[in-house]
């Protein structure tokens, strides 16, 4: 089968198509035939090994100290279960679903993946595409779990900041859609008409204005990005108010009900996820260099396998 492999850091050109062995499910796991996956801002950084100082050491130790431990990226993906093992009863062949690859060492960059029934993988709702599927999983948890944290009530205003990127465009619509709130997404002139589709209430371009010198408090400010000073950001927050990094405020094992949420948002409706564009597999390398523009809209998605049902 074919992966997008990558046996050191540094630029997209690293990163090539291989044909490596396909895996056979163990006794609690199924094997998942990758319809589409997703090339993330977080697959970019691990390939370049883009990381804080501060984390240095560790994610050399996580990543790799000399090259990478993990050389097939890919955080999410969508398909249809091709086989499973002796003791899944979760999961039947044919099932179409949606996963995470979290707990299973990455590696969605791929045509096949095994992953543990019990893992991050749920059903993929009718209403939705494999492509959207793929799209939902990463960016959805990230903004459920850090906007959870504001316990938010209907009708507080909540502003997102960097709202036209993954997170940020399903931060917008689970506090709109979901939680209720009032929503200012603060986001670059392009995506102005972007965040207002998706059900911005009011919106503020960046390069003409900063949010914190125009009198307005809020809430709560989810910074969907992590690049506004984190002290500036607060000046605007009412008394009481909340601050959200997603950076910080994301840390943590990913748990399964995190993706059942999210699974449920989509087929309710009150989620849709944006995709800025698709690649085939075979044109990854061209995925990753609009990534590393950081100019994309919502999620790049990398399609895998011809559709055979929706």
């Amino acid at each position: 089968m074919k992966a997008a492999v990558y046996e050191k850091y540094g630029s997209p050109d690293v990163v090539y198509i291989k044909n490596i062995d396909k895996p056979v499910p163990q006794d609690n796991e199924v094997l998942v035939k990758i319809y589409a996956t997703t090339v993330t801002i977080g697959d970019s950084r691990m390939r370049r090994f883009d990381v804080p100082a501060g984390q240095w050491l560790f994610a050399r130790l996580f990543l790799g100290v000399f090259s990478p431990r993990r050389k097939i990226l890919g955080m999410e993906l969508a398909g249809v279960v091709e086989a499973i093992g002796a003791n899944v009863t979760r999961f039947k062949v044919g099932d179409a679903v949606m996963a995470s690859t979290f707990d299973a060492n990455f590696g969605a960059h791929t045509e096949y993946k095994c992953l543990k029934q019990d893992g991050l993988i749920e059903l993929k709702p009718d209403n939705i595409s494999f492509e959207e599927a793929a799209a939902a999983v990463g960016g959805g948890m990230t903004a459920m779990r850090c906007l959870k944290k504001a316990t938010i009530q209907p009708g507080q205003e909540v502003l997102i900041y960097g709202a036209s990127g993954a997170v940020g465009t399903n931060a917008v619509q689970i506090a709109k859609n979901y939680l209720g709130a009032e929503v200012t997404a603060v986001c670059s002139t392009r995506n102005l008409e972007l965040a207002t589709s998706i059900g911005a209430d009011y919106v503020i371009d960046y390069t003409k204005q900063d949010f914190t010198q125009n009198g307005k408090t809020y809430d709560v400010i989810f910074d969907a990005v992590a690049k506004f000073p984190e002290s500036q950001a607060k000046t605007a927050l009412k008394p009481g108010g909340t601050y959200l990094n997603a950076h910080h405020d994301s840390n943590g094992s990913l748990r399964k009900e995190e993706l059942t949420f999210i699974v449920e948002l989509l087929a309710s409706c009150k989620l849709k996820p944006v995709i800025d564009r698709c690649y085939p597999l075979e044109e990854i390398v061209d995925a990753y260099r609009f990534v590393d523009t950081g100019r994309k809209r919502g999620n790049v998605v990398i399609t895998v396998k011809e559709k055979t049902h929706a």
